[in-house]
């Protein structure tokens, strides 16, 4: 298999590219970081989703978005397919990065994380990433400064001029897309979790609508949460049947019907303290290769017409 990070940093360059046209920025730090400006001051779009999506899964998952409905109503949906979801998804896409600096917090996802190889993920795949240059999309409200930059050039092991970093708000066009393409990520994270392996996961595809863009972070992060615990669908065909497929879906999870907005405001927005089962699809279709296909969950219209706002 290429090197994950190379194959990302061929996107970077795409985005660098035609930054005027996808409507982001990017410039260079006094550590000669890069940083890519997704969202923070710049408006981004669906473009820029689409993407900083693909970058994040490493050019391994194909995302893709239409106009689809809500209740009746009209609203943005994106889709999100791949044959390699253990390396694009969990090994790339998954949101596994704590930065925190002194004087920046983040949340990382991407390549990056496959050059440090210290999460769980990464010894169940048996995938460990060597390259030179790297990138990191981080969700943030404020752009990276050299601190961020340095921090994963240590623990990458890189220069920091080697280092990428894509920022973006969830309060933003490209914070929507973005989290509703985790779909398919969640479900096959979920399913992992629950101790199936995850190499038997031959192809994942997620499905969830685009959150409208909320005018702070908190009400952001509840309504990209909801869109896929509450309208987000997913499809996994798998090697191996197994008795753990009805705890897939958000659906099997102990709170779900609650906003997440209200469990948040619950656990005074500790988000360690969220049950994990309630990341996870409304409803998903599991179909073994030679076997039955499970169907399991549901979605709830009502829910999110009031966490959207509509």
């Amino acid at each position: 298999m290429e090197s994950l990070n190379r194959m990302a940093i061929e996107l970077v360059d795409e985005a660098l590219d035609y930054a005027e046209e996808l409507n982001i920025g990017g410039y260079d730090l006094e550590n000669e970081a890069t940083v890519l400006d997704f969202g923070v001051e710049f408006d981004g779009g669906i473009e820029a989703g689409l993407l900083l999506t693909e970058i994040q899964t490493a050019g391994l998952a194909t995302p893709s978005h239409e106009l689809g409905e809500i209740d009746g109503v009209p609203i943005h949906t994106v889709e999100l397919s791949t044959d390699q979801p253990a390396l694009s998804l969990l090994c790339s896409q998954k949101a596994g990065w704590e930065l925190t600096t002194e004087d920046f917090e983040g949340l990382g996802s991407g390549p990056a994380r496959a050059l440090v190889a210290e999460e769980e993920e990464f010894r169940r795949v048996g995938y460990t990433d060597a390259f030179d240059l790297t990138a990191l999309a981080v969700e943030t409200d404020e752009l990276p400064p050299e601190s961020a930059a340095e921090q994963v050039a240590e623990l990458a092991e890189v220069e920091p001029s080697s280092v990428f970093l894509l920022a973006y708000p969830t309060a933003s066009l490209v914070g929507s897309i973005t989290n509703a393409a985790r779909a398919a990520e969640l479900a096959t994270f979920r399913l992992a979790e629950l101790g199936y392996e995850p190499l038997d996961i031959v192809s994942a595809t997620g499905r969830a609508p685009v959150a409208p863009v909320a005018d702070d972070e908190r009400t952001a992060i509840a309504r990209t949460n909801d869109a896929i615990a509450y309208g987000g669908t997913a499809h996994l065909t798998v090697r191996e049947d197994a008795d753990v497929f009805d705890s897939v879906a958000s659906t099997a999870a102990e709170d779900h019907g609650r906003p997440f907005g209200e469990v948040f405001d619950d656990l005074d927005w500790q988000f360690e303290e969220v049950p994990s089962d309630l990341f996870a699809p409304a409803k998903v279709t599991i179909d073994v290769l030679g076997g039955p296909t499970y169907v399991h969950g549901e979605t709830d219209e009502e829910l999110l017409l009031e966490s959207f706002d509509l």
